[in-house]
Protein backbone atom coordinates (compact mmCIF):
# COMPACT_ATOMS: atom_id res chain seq x y z
CA UNK A 1 0.00 0.00 0.00
CA UNK A 2 1.38 3.62 -0.31
CA UNK A 3 2.26 5.25 2.79
CA UNK A 4 0.75 8.58 4.09
CA UNK A 5 3.30 11.38 4.66
CA UNK A 6 4.63 11.63 8.16
CA UNK A 7 5.19 15.39 8.02
CA UNK A 8 6.01 17.94 10.89
CA UNK A 9 6.10 22.07 11.41
CA UNK A 10 9.64 23.31 12.30
CA UNK A 11 11.37 26.41 13.11
CA UNK A 12 15.08 26.06 12.39
CA UNK A 13 17.22 24.59 9.86
CA UNK A 14 18.66 22.68 12.96
CA UNK A 15 15.13 21.30 13.14
CA UNK A 16 14.37 20.30 10.01
CA UNK A 17 17.94 18.43 10.17
CA UNK A 18 16.79 16.42 13.81
CA UNK A 19 13.03 16.05 11.79
CA UNK A 20 14.00 14.26 9.03
CA UNK A 21 16.84 11.87 10.74
CA UNK A 22 13.96 11.17 12.67
CA UNK A 23 11.27 10.15 10.35
CA UNK A 24 9.65 12.70 8.74
CA UNK A 25 9.12 12.67 5.12
CA UNK A 26 8.12 16.37 4.90
CA UNK A 27 8.51 19.59 6.54
CA UNK A 28 6.18 23.22 7.17
CA UNK A 29 8.05 26.04 7.73
CA UNK A 30 7.71 30.05 7.06
CA UNK A 31 8.44 33.03 7.88
CA UNK A 32 6.42 35.48 9.90
CA UNK A 33 6.14 38.00 7.73
CA UNK A 34 3.67 35.77 5.94
CA UNK A 35 3.40 33.08 8.45
CA UNK A 36 1.59 32.60 11.35
CA UNK A 37 2.14 29.94 14.31
CA UNK A 38 5.17 29.23 13.20
CA UNK A 39 7.85 27.26 15.98
CA UNK A 40 10.27 29.54 14.01
CA UNK A 41 11.18 31.96 11.45
CA UNK A 42 13.06 29.88 8.65
CA UNK A 43 14.08 32.70 5.99
CA UNK A 44 14.83 32.04 1.89
CA UNK A 45 18.65 32.30 3.48
CA UNK A 46 18.02 29.27 5.03
CA UNK A 47 15.84 27.64 2.98
CA UNK A 48 18.44 27.73 0.19
CA UNK A 49 20.77 25.46 2.39
CA UNK A 50 17.53 23.60 3.42
CA UNK A 51 15.54 22.65 0.33
CA UNK A 52 18.53 20.92 -1.34
CA UNK A 53 19.58 18.93 1.80
CA UNK A 54 15.74 17.80 2.33
CA UNK A 55 15.87 16.84 -1.09
CA UNK A 56 18.87 14.38 -1.37
CA UNK A 57 17.23 12.78 1.75
CA UNK A 58 13.80 12.24 -0.37
CA UNK A 59 11.89 15.03 1.89
CA UNK A 60 9.67 17.64 1.05
CA UNK A 61 10.31 21.19 2.61
CA UNK A 62 6.44 23.41 2.89
CA UNK A 63 6.44 26.62 3.83
CA UNK A 64 2.99 28.20 5.25
CA UNK A 65 2.09 31.13 3.89
CA UNK A 66 -1.49 31.66 5.71
CA UNK A 67 -1.06 34.83 7.60
CA UNK A 68 -4.67 37.09 7.39
CA UNK A 69 -3.15 39.39 4.63
CA UNK A 70 -3.66 43.48 4.79
CA UNK A 71 -2.64 46.05 1.70
CA UNK A 72 -0.05 46.53 3.04
CA UNK A 73 1.53 42.75 2.62
CA UNK A 74 0.34 42.46 -0.66
CA UNK A 75 3.49 44.59 -2.71
CA UNK A 76 5.74 42.25 -0.33
CA UNK A 77 4.10 38.98 -1.39
CA UNK A 78 4.22 38.15 -4.91
CA UNK A 79 8.31 38.66 -4.64
CA UNK A 80 8.55 36.27 -1.54
CA UNK A 81 6.57 33.56 -3.71
CA UNK A 82 9.26 34.44 -6.49
CA UNK A 83 12.21 33.82 -4.34
CA UNK A 84 10.80 30.88 -2.59
CA UNK A 85 10.35 28.99 -6.04
CA UNK A 86 14.03 29.63 -7.01
CA UNK A 87 14.44 28.04 -4.26
CA UNK A 88 12.63 25.01 -4.77
CA UNK A 89 10.19 24.68 -2.40
CA UNK A 90 7.65 21.87 -2.52
CA UNK A 91 4.64 23.73 -1.64
CA UNK A 92 3.01 26.68 0.00
CA UNK A 93 0.08 26.28 2.87
CA UNK A 94 -2.18 29.11 2.31
CA UNK A 95 -5.56 30.40 3.22
CA UNK A 96 -5.86 33.86 1.90
CA UNK A 97 -7.46 33.82 -2.12
CA UNK A 98 -4.59 36.92 -2.54
CA UNK A 99 -1.96 34.22 -2.05
CA UNK A 100 -3.83 32.49 -5.24
CA UNK A 101 -3.34 35.38 -7.19
CA UNK A 102 -0.08 36.19 -6.22
CA UNK A 103 1.08 32.25 -6.95
CA UNK A 104 -0.66 33.22 -10.29
CA UNK A 105 1.20 36.17 -11.91
CA UNK A 106 4.39 35.43 -9.60
CA UNK A 107 5.02 30.94 -9.61
CA UNK A 108 2.13 29.21 -11.49
CA UNK A 109 3.43 25.81 -11.78
CA UNK A 110 3.74 25.90 -7.64
CA UNK A 111 2.19 23.19 -5.82
CA UNK A 112 -1.04 24.75 -3.46
CA UNK A 113 -2.00 23.05 -0.11
CA UNK A 114 -4.97 24.90 1.25
CA UNK A 115 -5.70 25.41 4.62
CA UNK A 116 -8.66 27.44 5.96
CA UNK A 117 -7.94 26.41 9.95
CA UNK A 118 -11.45 25.53 10.85
CA UNK A 119 -13.84 26.36 7.58
CA UNK A 120 -12.17 22.96 5.76
CA UNK A 121 -14.80 21.10 6.74
CA UNK A 122 -16.56 19.41 3.35
CA UNK A 123 -15.58 18.26 -0.05
CA UNK A 124 -17.34 20.67 -1.87
CA UNK A 125 -15.29 23.77 -0.65
CA UNK A 126 -12.31 21.93 -1.40
CA UNK A 127 -13.90 20.95 -4.19
CA UNK A 128 -14.05 24.05 -4.98
CA UNK A 129 -10.17 25.15 -4.38
CA UNK A 130 -9.18 21.91 -6.21
CA UNK A 131 -10.60 24.11 -9.29
CA UNK A 132 -8.55 26.98 -8.82
CA UNK A 133 -5.26 24.65 -8.70
CA UNK A 134 -4.80 23.13 -4.88
CA UNK A 135 -3.44 20.04 -5.13
CA UNK A 136 -4.07 19.59 -1.03
CA UNK A 137 -6.80 20.48 1.67
CA UNK A 138 -5.66 20.24 5.21
CA UNK A 139 -8.71 19.38 7.23
CA UNK A 140 -10.67 20.82 10.22
CA UNK A 141 -9.54 19.87 13.49
CA UNK A 142 -13.05 19.94 14.58
CA UNK A 143 -14.00 16.87 11.99
CA UNK A 144 -14.53 13.53 13.22
CA UNK A 145 -13.21 10.56 11.35
CA UNK A 146 -16.78 9.67 9.59
CA UNK A 147 -16.58 12.94 8.47
CA UNK A 148 -12.81 13.15 7.79
CA UNK A 149 -12.79 9.72 5.33
CA UNK A 150 -15.92 10.69 3.47
CA UNK A 151 -14.45 13.82 2.34
CA UNK A 152 -11.28 11.45 1.70
CA UNK A 153 -13.77 9.39 -0.12
CA UNK A 154 -15.53 12.31 -1.89
CA UNK A 155 -11.97 14.12 -3.31
CA UNK A 156 -10.36 10.82 -4.20
CA UNK A 157 -8.29 11.34 -7.50
CA UNK A 158 -9.01 15.17 -7.34
CA UNK A 159 -7.43 16.58 -4.12
CA UNK A 160 -5.23 14.90 -1.60
CA UNK A 161 -6.20 15.18 2.08
CA UNK A 162 -4.10 16.15 5.47
CA UNK A 163 -5.12 15.34 8.73
CA UNK A 164 -3.47 16.33 11.97
CA UNK A 165 -2.88 13.55 14.18
CA UNK A 166 -0.74 15.01 16.62
CA UNK A 167 -0.18 17.91 18.90
CA UNK A 168 -1.88 21.28 20.31
CA UNK A 169 -4.34 23.12 18.54
CA UNK A 170 -5.28 26.74 17.72
CA UNK A 171 -8.78 27.24 19.66
CA UNK A 172 -8.26 31.66 19.21
CA UNK A 173 -6.64 34.13 17.10
CA UNK A 174 -6.79 38.01 17.09
CA UNK A 175 -3.90 39.94 15.50
CA UNK A 176 -4.32 42.55 18.19
CA UNK A 177 -1.43 42.05 21.01
CA UNK A 178 -4.06 41.62 24.04
CA UNK A 179 -1.74 40.94 26.42
CA UNK A 180 0.93 43.48 26.10
CA UNK A 181 -2.33 45.84 25.66
CA UNK A 182 -3.52 44.77 28.78
CA UNK A 183 -0.01 45.35 30.69
CA UNK A 184 -0.07 48.72 28.80
CA UNK A 185 -3.37 49.11 30.49
CA UNK A 186 -1.87 48.17 34.22
CA UNK A 187 1.46 50.43 34.02
CA UNK A 188 3.22 47.24 33.57
CA UNK A 189 4.48 47.18 29.97
CA UNK A 190 7.89 46.48 30.61
CA UNK A 191 7.01 42.81 32.20
CA UNK A 192 7.36 40.71 28.78
CA UNK A 193 4.16 39.03 28.31
CA UNK A 194 5.41 36.58 25.42
CA UNK A 195 5.02 32.55 25.28
CA UNK A 196 8.07 31.31 23.84
CA UNK A 197 7.31 29.40 20.54
CA UNK A 198 10.27 27.21 21.27
CA UNK A 199 10.39 24.98 24.17
CA UNK A 200 7.83 23.45 26.81
CA UNK A 201 4.46 25.16 26.76
CA UNK A 202 4.55 24.22 30.69
CA UNK A 203 6.84 27.87 30.35
CA UNK A 204 4.40 30.27 29.47
CA UNK A 205 1.41 32.09 29.95
CA UNK A 206 -2.26 30.29 30.40
CA UNK A 207 -5.89 30.85 30.83
CA UNK A 208 -7.87 28.88 32.93
CA UNK A 209 -11.60 28.61 33.49
CA UNK A 210 -13.42 28.83 36.76
CA UNK A 211 -15.38 25.78 36.11
CA UNK A 212 -12.58 23.48 34.45
CA UNK A 213 -9.49 24.62 36.94
CA UNK A 214 -6.86 21.63 35.75
CA UNK A 215 -7.31 22.25 31.95
CA UNK A 216 -5.13 25.38 31.00
CA UNK A 217 -4.93 26.91 27.50
CA UNK A 218 -1.25 27.87 26.56
CA UNK A 219 -1.69 31.73 25.10
CA UNK A 220 1.38 33.48 23.49
CA UNK A 221 2.08 36.73 21.34
CA UNK A 222 4.14 36.70 18.27
CA UNK A 223 4.56 38.96 15.35
CA UNK A 224 0.72 38.14 13.84
CA UNK A 225 -1.32 38.88 17.16
CA UNK A 226 -2.54 37.16 20.56
CA UNK A 227 -3.15 33.06 19.98
CA UNK A 228 -4.92 30.94 22.28
CA UNK A 229 -4.07 27.03 22.37
CA UNK A 230 -5.92 23.82 23.28
CA UNK A 231 -5.46 22.62 27.03
CA UNK A 232 -4.84 19.03 25.73
CA UNK A 233 -3.00 17.45 22.70
CA UNK A 234 -4.06 14.97 19.89
CA UNK A 235 -2.74 11.56 19.82
CA UNK A 236 -3.90 9.47 17.12
CA UNK A 237 -0.95 6.84 17.18
CA UNK A 238 -2.93 4.10 18.60
CA UNK A 239 -5.58 4.74 16.09
CA UNK A 240 -3.44 5.58 13.13
CA UNK A 241 -4.26 2.56 11.41
CA UNK A 242 -7.91 3.23 10.68
CA UNK A 243 -6.73 6.97 8.96
CA UNK A 244 -4.18 4.83 6.85
CA UNK A 245 -7.36 2.27 6.17
CA UNK A 246 -9.26 4.94 5.09
CA UNK A 247 -6.50 6.43 2.42
CA UNK A 248 -5.56 9.45 3.91
CA UNK A 249 -2.86 10.86 2.20
CA UNK A 250 -0.44 13.26 4.70
CA UNK A 251 -0.04 13.06 8.65
CA UNK A 252 0.30 15.70 10.05
CA UNK A 253 2.59 16.66 13.87
CA UNK A 254 2.40 19.99 15.68
CA UNK A 255 5.56 21.35 16.82
CA UNK A 256 4.88 24.33 18.59
CA UNK A 257 5.40 24.78 22.19
CA UNK A 258 6.82 21.38 22.32
CA UNK A 259 10.58 20.68 22.39
CA UNK A 260 13.03 19.34 19.67
CA UNK A 261 13.51 16.34 21.97
CA UNK A 262 9.47 15.55 22.38
CA UNK A 263 9.42 15.89 18.46
CA UNK A 264 11.90 13.59 17.64
CA UNK A 265 10.37 11.21 19.82
CA UNK A 266 6.84 11.94 18.61
CA UNK A 267 7.88 10.83 14.73
CA UNK A 268 9.46 7.90 15.62
CA UNK A 269 6.26 6.44 17.50
CA UNK A 270 4.44 7.21 14.45
CA UNK A 271 7.00 6.45 11.60
CA UNK A 272 6.77 3.17 13.30
CA UNK A 273 3.14 2.66 13.02
CA UNK A 274 3.10 3.98 9.70
CA UNK A 275 6.06 1.55 8.48
CA UNK A 276 4.32 -1.59 10.88
CA UNK A 277 1.28 -1.07 8.89
CA UNK A 278 2.08 -0.47 5.78
CA UNK A 279 4.24 -3.70 5.49
CA UNK A 280 1.43 -5.83 6.50
CA UNK A 281 -2.31 -4.51 7.25
CA UNK A 282 -3.76 -7.35 8.12
CA UNK A 283 -1.31 -8.51 10.60
CA UNK A 284 -1.11 -5.34 12.14
CA UNK A 285 -0.89 -4.95 15.59
CA UNK A 286 -0.10 -1.92 17.47
CA UNK A 287 2.42 -1.81 19.95
CA UNK A 288 2.18 0.00 23.39
CA UNK A 289 5.92 0.83 23.33
CA UNK A 290 5.21 3.61 21.00
CA UNK A 291 2.81 5.32 23.24
CA UNK A 292 4.86 4.87 26.26
CA UNK A 293 7.97 6.63 24.73
CA UNK A 294 5.67 9.63 23.76
CA UNK A 295 3.93 9.48 27.78
CA UNK A 296 7.74 9.33 29.38
CA UNK A 297 8.15 13.04 27.75
CA UNK A 298 4.29 14.21 27.74
CA UNK A 299 3.49 17.12 30.22
CA UNK A 300 1.31 15.32 33.08
CA UNK A 301 -0.80 18.26 33.02
CA UNK A 302 -1.60 18.15 29.07
CA UNK A 303 -3.61 15.07 28.58
CA UNK A 304 -3.40 13.29 25.39
CA UNK A 305 -6.70 12.98 23.40
CA UNK A 306 -8.66 11.99 20.30
CA UNK A 307 -9.38 15.52 20.10
CA UNK A 308 -12.41 15.30 17.71
CA UNK A 309 -12.46 12.24 15.72
CA UNK A 310 -14.66 9.98 17.87
CA UNK A 311 -17.46 12.30 19.02
CA UNK A 312 -20.10 14.06 17.14
CA UNK A 313 -20.85 17.18 15.48
CA UNK A 314 -20.14 20.25 17.75
CA UNK A 315 -20.44 23.31 15.77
Amino acid sequence: MKKPELMITAGSFEEIRRYVEAGADAVQVGDARFGMRLPGDVLPEALREAVPWAHERGAKVYVSVNKIMDNALLGELSDYIRQLREIGVDALVFGDPAVLMAVRQAAPDMRLHWNAEMTSTNYATASYWASKGAARVVLARELNLDETLEIKRRLEGRMETQVQVHGMTNIYHSKRRLLSNYKEHLGRAEDAWVHSVRGSAEDGLFLMEPERPNERFPVYEDANGTHMMSADDICMLDSLNELMEGGIDSLMIEALLKSPEYNETVLRSYRRAIDAYAADPSAYAFEEAWLDDIRRLQDPRRELSYGFFYKEQVY
